[in-house]
Parts: structure tokens; C-alpha cells; sequence
């Protein structure tokens, strides 16, 4: 969600500069303002810049971290809800679409999938018994330096679905992504309609 809330770095840590994807170190002491806490990870205002602050580094700005497992719940949960309570859940387009949804850009407080910048996901059911799932999508704009964090984290979310045995994430620029891409309702939340 949007947040404006201070706060006070209570460790070192490290954090990757917005929109250039390096790799930044954040002192103690330092104050930041979180301007986004969507899909596992903190994007914060700190010495002029956007960072994105991942999960499990939390406990260094007063939350609550993230574990090697995050969304693990919530993506076990969707497939439950889909196909009831099942180890081996048969994977399906609609599991892969959901968890998508828990997939954010740091800079805008809309998923990926209400972006527009999911193109397609195919899956194929292999012999024995998994599902390959196979994403096109694209970003906001060609140079992104965050094309590598924004793509592995669709990839980490997908890969922990249930019966999920390999993902693969291409990033396509054709057809190129324009704002009529986003979805209505993320369009009225962002002011857009």
C-alpha cells in the first residue's frame, strides 16, 4: 500500500537505487520516509532518491522481516482456495495470474498484472506430473534498471506455486507499453480516470 511513514534506519543495510537497479548501502541512523510497502518489499525516500529495501532487510527500518519464503502463504493460499487443500495442486492459468497480482513495481503502487506488463503465461504440463510455466512481459519503459528485480521477483513468486517445476520470465518490448495498458481500476486509483 502507499505509505508516508518516517522512519529511522536502525542498522546498515543494503537497498537498490530506483530506477537505476545499483546496489546502494544504507547507514544507521539514516531517515528515510516508505512511500510503498507492496509485495514483500519497502520502497522508501531517503537522501533525495527512491531505494527499494527488500523484505528481509525490514527489521532495519522497525518492520517486521520477510523470510527466504515470503508469499509463501498467500501464494499457498491461492491455490488452495482454487483446488482445495492439495500438496500437488495441478497448476493453472488463473494460480500463475493471481500471483502475479503480488508482484509490484517500486516506483508505482499498482501490480504488474493491472500495469498491463504481463503479456501472456503459458503452461506445460510435463511428464512427470509439473507444470513449466512460460511469462512474456515488459516494463514501463526499455531502460530500466530494475528489469533484472522486477522480473526475478515474478519468477521467485510463480516458482513457489505448487506443482510449479520451472519458470521462465522474457522480457519483450513489442508491443511497446503505454498507460492505455493499465486496467481501469488501477487507472482510477491512480487518478487517471
Amino acid at each position: 500500500m502507499e505509505n508516508k511513514e518516517q522512519v529511522t534506519l536502525t542498522r546498515d543495510c543494503q537497498a537498490i537505487l530506483i530506477p537505476y537497479g545499483e546496489s546502494v548501502t544504507l547507514k544507521k541512523g539514516d531517515e528515510a520516509t516508505i512511500t510503498q510497502d507492496l509485495g514483500g518489499s519497502y520502497t522508501l525516500f531517503i537522501r533525495g532518491s527512491l531505494v527499494r529495501l527488500d523484505g528481509k532487510d525490514a527489521d532495519a527500518i522497525g518492520k517486521e522481516p520477510t523470510v527466504e519464503t515470503d508469499n509463501d502463504d498467500d501464494i499457498a493460499s491461492i491455490a488452495s482456495e482454487l483446488d482445495g487443500e492439495t500438496d500437488h495442486a495441478d497448476v493453472t492459468e488463473e494460480h500463475v495470474w493471481d500471483t502475479l497480482k503480488t508482484c509490484y513495481d517500486p516506483e508505482i503502487p499498482i501490480n504488474l498484472v493491472d500495469l498491463g506488463l504481463i503479456y501472456s503465461c503459458e503452461l506445460k504440463q510435463q511428464e512427470n506430473g509439473g507444470t513449466n510455466v512460460e511469462i512474456k512481459m515488459t516494463l514501463t519503459a526499455p531502460g530500466c534498471g530494475l528489469a533484472d528485480f522486477i522480473t526475478g521477483d515474478a519468477r521467485e513468486k510463480v516458482r513457489k506455486i505448487p506443482g510449479v517445476t520451472d519458470v521462465t520470465v522474457e522480457l519483450v518490448w513489442d508491443p511497446p507499453w503505454d498507460r492505455s495498458m493499465i486496467s481501469e481500476a488501477a487507472q482510477l486509483q491512480l487518478g487517471m480516470m
